[in-house]
């Protein structure tokens, strides 16, 4: 979800970004141009520059800014420590604020979450994320590009056992049982 929202953000910042150009501004525009990373980031992580570069688009106000509040929501759903029960309430408010938005990028945002509700609370209910399936894939693309000019798949195969160990994953809602032997 919070993908599709830097995505959809993205989208409109793209588009106020060529309105700019066309406008006649090219100042304006190059000025403008800069701010895609730090529209993205989550707020914490900003460097100095940056969290200044997103306070002066907070301050002109305009789509930009709607959308950059409206991804920060979608981003707040997945806080830790919130209930189902919150989570409800949050998504709730959140596909009223993006079906009223007038940002399209974020309308259609919400025609996907809508779509895709009972899924996203199964999700939070059961704490399942793409973290360690993101995890592993990346160590397992490292480890091929260290694996280019090995003479078979098998040596590459054999040192992603290796370096990744026997991979087994556990649902967070499956029973934990440790073999006692």
């Amino acid at each position: 979800m919070v993908q599709l929202a830097n995505q959809a953000l993205d989208e409109v910042r793209r588009d106020y970004w060529n309105e700019l150009r066309r406008a006649g501004d090219p100042q304006a525009a190059k000025r403008f141009k800069d701010s895609r990373w730090c529209l993205l980031k989550k707020p914490e992580k900003l460097a100095d520059e940056q969290a200044a570069t997103l306070a002066r688009i907070k301050a002109a106000g305009g789509e930009v800014s709607r959308a950059y509040m409206l991804k920060e929501a979608v981003r707040g759903i997945f806080e830790p420590g919130l209930s189902l029960e919150d989570v409800e309430v949050l998504l709730k408010r959140l596909l009223s604020r993006l079906s009223r938005s007038r940002l399209k990028p974020f309308v259609r945002l919400g025609k996907t979450i809508r779509k895709h509700r009972d899924g996203i609370l199964a999700a939070i209910r059961l704490g399942i994320n793409q973290g360690r399936t993101e995890a592993i894939n990346n160590k397992v693309r490292l480890i091929t590009r260290r694996a280019y000019g090995f003479h078979s798949a098998q040596a590459a195969l054999a040192l992603v056992l290796l370096t990744c160990g026997p991979i087994s994953l556990r649902l967070p809602h499956e029973p934990h049982t440790l073999k006692t032997e």
